[in-house]
């Protein structure tokens, strides 16, 4: 029989000899599994056999899907990690047709499997216990829900071969060293602070070795820059411990009584990044280490470290993701509650978006808050939504800090050999309360009974390390003594401190750019005429052998004539924008919805061969041959994630201009996080600039009240500016403006305006984003076309277009001046000449609503003293900028002294 024949070979028998045929023969029972020479043979089978075989195999593959549901994950004992303590049927040997008798029974390994080391047979005792040993101890997998056989294979070797998962002396001590450091860094806050809001690692201080094991791991990998990314719990910790941070300016963030010594409003000390240098000890290499700011809402920094990874890999020409490495650390209630986890994940393997894999961290305390995860999540566990990209999952229990370094290093791996994400979800506790002065008992009274008893991770791995000999008690208290001793030096070093320093925890330096800028020089926009007929040309140009579509070869000939005609419309002025910075060394990138053809089919900057798939030309990326790259990229049907991933590229160096364009306006509305947590408020909280352009198509043209608006409103009343108060008037007047504001709000009736616009934001000594309402009805309006001599050398940004017709010629005798802005203007130009007021009505067009340009607004005022002053918009009242605009104009009237109402 089979089972006489595995017995053999187990002792050493040569296979030919090895097999004893059963007494009966039936051939009609022999399945195709069968090897060809056996069935020649004739040689009978026992059907019991075969299947009691497949259904080892099938226990095999159980454990190696469902495993990880009978894992020993929580620290307490008091919850399963899957929110479910009912063993699958899949691992209880009974439902197989095998019982007690079968375990020493002799089974033959199938190639899925590591356990047998170098082993062919295993008894089904010995095959459940090493299974058991893999997948149901300390360590969950999950990880074959993965549609790649080369990457399942390659996890199940990492953890079934037998001894894998073996430490050094060295190791050991090392791991025992970093939980010291990070237990004890939060024992010494709390001593010296104990009222104060930390957000304290306790109950996950094994948190620090496993990001230094990350990085050690990435680093002798190849890795040299690491952008992090977390939420507050455990930041100082990891400020402190993990990018050693001088400990003395992380202790000064306690001290309410020092003064910031430079711009910014500053921010609290647990949302504040960082970014360092430092030799590697482990690897004794240089690695650059960037912890991004980030504000209350966990997990929306998420794609700003995605941009600013992605932006560092582009600028390095790192292709591949060998140099630079996003990490994420989440909480469980977030990672499974907040859908710019899911919209962030998705952008992992998009080719204008990937960053070569991230790996995250989990810190999974089992609550959020004060909600039990049975009421914050649907899914078994927190880290499901991960497995939408096939990114294998790592459960472990965080009280036993090998078995995570392990996993630490394994993620790293991955990383590195597949360039995908990995999460690894550490199943822990929160030892106080959501901070340290909230009283977690009101809602969690049992289980913070059981943590009150719980002995620190430190307490456990330190007993088992002094108990098997691997350190003494004394060097266990050595080390101990030898940490407080460099906190209390600290603690010392930071009294003498008379101010903290905002730039100090800068998470993007930009080295170099302001320094040799004279920050009160306001920038020429315009370019040589050479420039705009020969960037016009080679956008206009159908590429030779190369098959376009019919309607867009009309697009090209009518681009080609405005270009013979010295004119530009909307799209020709963006490209003449883009081309000119492009030509100067300037990177650009524009990503969003559908931006490659645009909304509204006016762009097409990338040329679809018409017969050949996936052929394409992006015409601007062949105007010279020294340019810089343009990227233009569609992005996933996703605001918020894409946003804040073209913010954090934004960050990263001064010198791109960086675009996000929504489809409609009111797109604009799911990303509203990322505006008003880091791009509104950025430059104050973190004294982080970012020049970024939102380009949000605005006007209402019969689209329906709410798909019409960009909430213009809004952005204006994020603007920093006071209404109330008229700037000291002088030369610098512009400039100062432009300096002292959050960002720049713009609505612009011409693309001469807006080719300025764009190459403003880079000619500025500094950078502030910029806010575009673009039109829709302008991009093939005849009248809103610009000349080039609106654009050539000598020529600006024009904040106010004031009245050039017959109104401008006799001031006196006009009656109404009308302020308005947008797309409305040439409505009411077309009005005014249907009803003959060309020379009693004057209308003003303000392009720059933030910062108000209260200067020109004034002389126009001055300019027609008989007139009535009068706002107009489209929108409704309490919409667009009247609100904005009302108050400033009283400031204005009450400046030149005179009575009237708008």
């Amino acid at each position: 029989s089979w089972d006489a024949f595995f017995r053999q070979t187990a002792r050493g028998v040569p296979p030919g000899q090895a097999y004893v045929a059963p007494p009966t023969l039936r051939t009609s029972l022999v399945p195709m599994a069968l090897s060809a020479h056996a069935v020649a043979q004739g040689l009978s089978v026992d059907e019991k056999i075969i299947e009691d075989h497949l259904s080892v195999q099938s226990i095999i593959r159980s454990y190696q899907i469902r495993g990880h549901n009978v894992s020993d994950l929580d620290p307490l004992g008091i919850l399963a990690a899957d929110l479910d303590s009912e063993t699958p049927p899949e691992l209880i040997l009974e439902n197989y047709n095998l019982g007690e008798a079968d375990l020493d029974r002799v089974f033959r390994l199938p190639k899925t499997t590591y356990i047998g080391g170098n082993e062919t047979v295993l008894p089904l005792r010995e095959i459940i216990r090493r299974l058991q040993n893999v997948y149901c101890r300390t360590i969950g997998i999950e990880f074959m829900f993965i549609n790649n056989l080369q990457q399942t294979d390659w996890i199940r070797q990492k953890f079934e071969v037998p001894g894998s998962m073996q430490f050094s002396a060295e190791e050991r001590r090392m791991l025992m060293a970093r939980l010291i450091r990070s237990t004890r860094f939060e024992e010494f806050l709390a001593r010296k602070w104990s009222s104060e809001k930390r957000f304290g690692l306790e109950g996950c201080e094994v948190l620090i070795p496993a990001m230094k094991t990350i990085i050690d791991s990435s680093s002798a990998l190849g890795v040299d820059s690491f952008i992090i990314g977390m939420p507050h719990r455990g930041r100082l910790n990891v400020l402190a411990n993990v990018c050693r941070k001088p400990l003395e300016k992380i202790i000064c963030q306690f001290d309410s009584k020092l003064e910031a010594a430079d711009e910014g409003s500053g921010d609290v000390k647990y949302h504040l990044g960082m970014s360092h240098e430092r030799l590697n000890r482990v690897t004794n290499k240089n690695i650059k280490l960037a912890v991004v700011a980030n504000p209350s809402h966990l997990e929306a920094v998420d794609p700003v470290v995605e941009g600013k990874a992605r932006a560092e890999m582009f600028y390095r020409g790192d292709v591949d993701g060998k140099k630079v490495m996003p990490m994420l650390l989440h909480g469980d209630a977030a990672f499974s509650g907040q859908g710019i986890v899911y919209e962030t994940l998705h952008l992992s393997d998009l080719p204008a978006f990937t960053t070569h894999g991230t790996i995250h961290i989990v810190v999974n305390n089992q609550i959020g808050f004060t909600t039990d995860p049975r009421s914050s999540r649907s899914s078994p566990y927190c880290t499901d939504v991960a497995r939408v990209v096939n990114a294998p999952i790592f459960h472990v229990n965080a009280d036993d800090p090998e078995a995570v370094v392990y996993v630490c290093k394994v993620a790293a791996e991955w990383r590195a050999t597949f360039g995908k994400d990995v999460v690894i979800d550490l199943v822990c506790y929160r030892r106080f309360g959501h901070n340290e002065i909230d009283e977690p008992m009101f809602t969690q009274p049992l289980m913070y009974k059981k943590i009150a008893k719980q002995p620190t991770v430190l307490a456990k791995y330190a007993e088992t390390l002094i108990n098997n000999g691997t350190l003494t008690q004394q060097e266990y208290e050595e080390e101990i003594s030898k940490y407080d001793k460099i906190c209390e030096e600290a603690y010392s070093l930071a009294k003498k401190e008379t101010a903290v320093s905002n730039i100090d925890w800068l998470d993007s330096p930009w080295s170099g750019f302001f320094e040799g800028r004279d920050p009160m020089r306001l920038p020429i926009t315009g370019v040589t005429e050479e420039t705009l007929r020969h960037i016009g040309t080679v956008f206009s140009t159908p590429p030779e052998d190369f098959v376009i579509h019919g309607g867009l070869k009309r697009v090209l000939k009518a681009r080609a004539e405005m270009v013979e005609n010295r004119q530009a419309d909307w799209a020709l002025g963006e490209a003449l924008a883009f081309g000119s910075l492009l030509k100067e060394g300037i990177h650009v990138r524009l990503s969003g919805q559908d931006v490659e053809r645009g909304t509204f089919s006016h762009r097409h900057h990338v040329l679809h061969h018409q017969t050949i798939d996936k052929k394409t030309i992006v015409p601007l990326n062949t105007l010279y041959p020294d340019q810089a790259t343009y990227t233009v990229c569609n992005s996933s049907l996703s605001e918020y994630g894409v946003l804040g991933f073209e913010l954090g590229y934004s960050i990263t160096n001064p010198n791109a201009l960086v675009i996000w364009e929504a489809q409609f306006g009111d797109f604009v509305n799911t990303a509203q996080c990322i505006i008003d947590q880091f791009i509104s408020s950025g430059q104050a909280k973190w004294v982080r600039q970012s020049g970024i352009v939102l380009l949000l198509p605005h006007g209402f043209e019969g689209m329906g009240p709410e798909h019409s608006s960009c909430r213009l409103e809004r952005f204006l009343q994020c603007s920093n500016d006071d209404s109330d108060y008229f700037p000291p008037e002088g030369p610098n007047f512009e400039i100062q403006q432009l300096h002292e504001t959050n960002w720049f709000v713009c609505n612009f009736t011409t693309p001469a305006n807006f080719f300025h616009a764009m190459r403003r934001q880079i000619a500025l000594p500094f950078r502030k984003p910029l806010v575009v309402c673009t039109p829709k009805s302008l991009l093939r309006l005849p009248e809103a076309r610009s000349s080039f001599d609106d654009m050539v050398e000598g020529t600006r940004f024009q904040r106010v277009i004031p009245e050039a017709g017959e109104a401008a010629q006799n001031p006196n005798g006009v009656k109404k001046l009308i302020f308005c802005t947008g797309k409305v203007y040439y409505e009411f130009v077309k009005e005014r000449e249907a009803k003959q007021l060309s020379a009693d009505l004057a209308i003003t067009r303000v392009e720059q609503l933030t910062p108000f340009p209260f200067d020109l607004i004034k002389a126009e005022v001055e300019k027609y003293p008989k007139a009535r002053i009068c706002w107009a918009q489209e929108e409704h009242k309490n919409m667009g900028a009247y609100t904005y605009v009302e108050p400033r104009m009283r400031t204005v009237f009450r400046k030149l002294g005179i009575r009237k109402k708008l």
